[in-house]
């Protein structure tokens, strides 16, 4: 072939369609009929070039076929088989013109219409007088023969009788597919013996091996090696019937006691049955039957020599396999034109045929025929997925109708074909041409190839990120597990937090800085998230069972090992009671930050598709919430204590004042004035001045850059700046400013209440044991219970690193414990008795069993242990 294929678009339907069920055939004269698979069939005018009609059929349309003499159509739907006729078309077209209809009359055909009542017939073909029909049914194949009325074409159509064939057992399953009409219809052509006389309505020329609608004139030779001696006398037609199975069969026609037969497998569905005229005779009849299946695989059959003793012919079944897969095909008298949906391609059948064989190169010529099928042409035309019969203009040129995956169609031109195409020199422009495509199909393949290449290295960003998310879950999960090894615990990725106070607005609040460190080898990639959920233990569950708890969630991209993320949070405001606080730290891994949201829910089990991982739990106490004031604000606290005490003081024990002597009249007890002073509260803890000194300043002794030894620090001050900066379970206090170094702290709680924190030196027992005595005062009974519970956790978590004491130490704790014994029984008794008057109606007031109360409290945290 010479020169470049042409394209030119006629029309665009707009609608997508796939090459399964997409169908384009030319019917009554300039009119192309296009199916899809749906209920509709468009009927484009290719010299008006437009859309003039669309027929509308009761179900989905799978074939259609014309009649002989140009005047029926007969459509085949899954509920039979429709006649319209050309003159019914025409006049319904031009009525619904004249009533102002839209330009493309919208016809719907009547239930009259229907000639065959047969379910799923999928594939359609007239020889002479009858039609046929094939259809799937649950076990087999069922060709069926119609006779067809010569007067009435919307009469009933008898049946004269029917032919079936067992499903293959690889598609036996596949059934119900065939009935939905998802997968591929079979292929229905007639062929003749070339010896028959044909009507000449039937045929466009006497010399022309293709007739029209399927029907070809097939080299008297291969007919009777093929169909037999008693076909070929009978002069009778045989159906060649390709399945979706990849099974060839024939049934004559005209011949007593036949039955469908299977003549060869492609063991793939097939999708294209013709004939060809392969090499030029006088008779021009075809001299090979072409098959094609859906992968690509090409039969060739032609009669050869090949007979007993090496004399006479048989029918030579040559198989190849070309660049696949097939959505459709074409022919005409030397080549296959079909196409890949990504490009067109044109294979000379004639290559390796040019002449009669002759004696003893047979072998030689088959194996041209193989090398051939694998040298297809490309036409460089893409997204074809139905073609339509061929036809010659004027100039040669072979022209053919396509139907794009997108609805459009075109009109494809190839060049014309030289007589020398079979020689083994090309001509220049020829070569050129095929070096050209050459480079346009390496192209394309490079393009494939670049978007498959992308597409696998996106899979394994996927999974090797999926491998390090399970590395990192059994790495946390492992470690919780692991409760017969508390040394190992701490996990390599977790939290800890620093409080810091802020003031906007004029209003005090206590924030909360969580710093998540990864201190494990794998990377947090995209799709975790930082959950902190903040509960208040003092708080219960409300009334609705909704507990106070506060979640926030913190998406980050990516933190490799070492790094550190730093979020920030509202702890809590001025004024507010809830202390401690518990921190919980966990990280979450969503598939839907990995994968998009798409992909997660088309993914088979996918309603939870997050992963959370708990890492540790940290506590905010009431030391972690107190302001503490600058050793100047504390001067000039002391400088100013009388101007204090005779205005906020004096106002606060006014109101206390008034309070409660309404109480004492309520009650009627009667009692004094109150005292105008706030009463203190006050608890003390008592600590080993050696475990202090252990566990606290071991560090800090030793000499300086010059040798001098340095001096022992202040344990008092130490304890309380230890107190007031660390805190168990990894939260400490921020932007305190100077270390302390006095042994007396003022702050304030976060009610904005004074508290004063005391650490002193003491010597107790016989032996003289030197302890640490913390007290904690204020005129607020919360604050002083809860730091008093902070300091003792604090000193219990360092109690227990500390090493064991020594024996001393242990007979001085035993002489601690029967002295609080004995304070024990008595605040006992006292209690004992408040209630023993309460019960039997002494002249107790509440008020007075209130203070009785508080007394024992503050007698028991006034005398605490000694912690050694």
């Amino acid at each position: 072939m010479e020169g470049r294929c042409a394209v030119e678009t006629l029309a665009e339907f707009g609608f997508s369609a796939t090459s399964c069920t997409t169908q384009v055939k030319s019917c009554f004269g300039t009119d192309v009929y296009i199916c899809t698979g749906s209920e509709e069939v468009y009927i484009f005018n290719t010299q008006e070039q437009k859309l003039t009609a669309v027929l509308q059929f009761p179900g989905a349309v799978s074939d259609l076929v014309e009649s002989r003499d140009k005047q029926l159509l007969y459509v085949a739907c899954r509920s039979g088989v429709y006649c319209v006729s050309s003159p019914f078309l025409l006049s319904r077209v031009q009525s619904s013109l004249a009533d102002a209809s839209p330009s493309v009359a919208q016809l719907k055909i009547p239930s009259e219409c229907l000639v065959v009542e047969e379910e799923g017939v999928s594939s359609l073909l007239l020889v002479g007088s009858a039609l046929l029909s094939v259809s799937q049914r649950d076990t087999s194949w069922l060709l069926s023969v119609y006779k067809t009325p010569t007067q009435s074409e919307f009469s009933s159509y008898e049946k004269l009788s029917s032919f079936s064939l067992p499903l293959a057992s690889a598609v036996a399953h596949d059934s119900m597919e065939g009935k939905r009409g998802l997968g591929r219809k079979p292929v229905l052509i007639c062929v003749h013996s070339g010896d028959t006389t044909l009507p000449s309505s039937s045929c466009t020329s006497s010399s022309e091996a293709t007739l029209t609608d399927g029907h070809f004139q097939l080299e008297p030779v291969l007919f009777k090696l093929l169909f037999g001696i008693d076909t070929a006398l009978a002069k009778s037609p045989v159906i060649f019937c390709g399945l979706p199975d990849g099974r060839l069969c024939f049934l004559p026609l005209r011949l007593p006691g036949t039955r469908l037969r299977v003549l060869h497998s492609l063991e793939q569905p097939v999708i294209f049955v013709r004939a060809s005229v392969v090499r030029e005779t006088d008779a021009g009849h075809a001299q090979c039957l072409v098959a094609m299946g859906e992968q690509g695989r090409v039969l060739l059959i032609k009669a050869v020599e090949g007979g007993p003793e090496g004399r006479g012919m048989i029918a030579g079944f040559t198989e190849g396999c070309v660049p696949g897969p097939v959505a459709c095909a074409c022919v005409d008298k030397h080549c296959v034109y079909y196409s890949t949906g990504t490009d067109l391609l044109v294979l000379d059948l004639s290559e390796g045929s040019s002449g009669r064989a002759e004696q003893g190169r047979d072998e030689e010529a088959s194996n041209k025929a193989v090398a051939a099928l694998q040298r297809p042409t490309s036409l460089n035309v893409c997204r074809v997925i139905a073609l339509a019969e061929l036809t010659c203009n004027s100039a040669g040129e072979i022209q053919m109708l396509g139907l794009s995956c997108r609805g459009r169609l075109q009109r494809i031109t190839s060049p014309v074909r030289r007589d020398d195409a079979g020689s083994s020199k090309l001509p220049s422009t020829q070569m050129g041409r095929s070096i050209r495509d050459v480079l346009s199909a390496i192209g394309d393949v490079c393009e494939r190839a670049s978007i498959l290449k992308t597409a696998i290295k996106s899979k394994n960003q996927t999974l090797k990120h999926l491998n390090q998310v399970l590395n990192i879950c059994f790495l946390l999960t492992a470690r919780a597990n692991n409760a017969e090894q508390p040394s190992i615990q701490e996990k390599p990725i977790r939290c800890h937090a620093v409080t810091t106070w802020s003031r906007l607005l004029q209003k005090d609040s206590l924030n909360l800085t969580c710093v998540l460190d990864n201190g494990s080898s794998y990377i947090l990639e995209r799709g975790w998230t930082l959950k902190i959920t903040v509960f208040p233990l003092s708080c219960s569950v409300s009334a609705g069972g909704e507990s106070s708890s506060t979640d926030f969630s913190f998406p980050f991209h990516s933190l490799h090992p070492g790094e550190k993320l730093e979020v920030s949070l509202p702890l809590a405001a001025t004024g507010d009671k809830s202390f401690p606080v518990t921190v919980s730290c966990s990280l979450i891994f969503s598939l839907a930050g990995l994968l998009g949201e798409e992909e997660v829910v088309s993914l088979p089990g996918s309603h939870s598709s997050c992963i959370s991982l708990p890492l540790n739990t940290l506590t905010v106490d009431w030391l972690h919430a107190l302001q503490v004031n600058s050793p100047t604000a504390t001067r000039k606290n002391t400088t100013s204590q009388s101007h204090n005490i005779t205005t906020t003081d004096t106002i606060q024990a006014f109101l206390n004042s008034r309070q409660i002597r309404r109480s004492g009249r309520g009650n009627g007890g009667g009692e004094s004035a109150p005292n105008p002073e706030k009463e203190q509260y006050s608890a003390r803890v008592r600590v080993s001045s050696e475990l202090l000194r252990d566990s606290l300043m071991l560090k800090t002794s030793g000499l300086d850059h010059q040798g001098a030894k340095l001096a022992a620090p202040n344990v008092c001050s130490t304890v309380l700046d230890w107190l007031l900066s660390e805190g168990p379970g990894g939260v400490r206090t921020g932007q305190r400013g100077d270390k302390i170094n006095s042994s007396v702290v003022h702050a304030r709680d976060p009610n904005g209440h004074t508290v004063k924190l005391t650490a002193k030196e003491v010597h107790v027992g016989e032996e003289s044991l030197a302890i640490v005595e913390v007290q904690v005062e204020s005129s607020s009974m919360a604050a002083v219970c809860g730091l008093h519970h902070a300091v003792l956790s604090r000193i219990q978590t360092l109690v227990h690193r500390a090493t064991e004491r020594a024996v001393s130490s242990k007979r001085m704790q035993s002489l601690g414990l029967r002295q609080a014994l004995q304070q024990d029984e008595r605040l006992l008794q006292q209690i004992q008795q408040s209630r023993i008057s309460g019960a039997f109606g002494v002249d107790v007031s509440a008020g007075q069993m209130t203070r009785s109360l508080l007394s024992v409290y503050r007698e028991l945290r006034e005398n605490p242990l000694v912690m050694i």
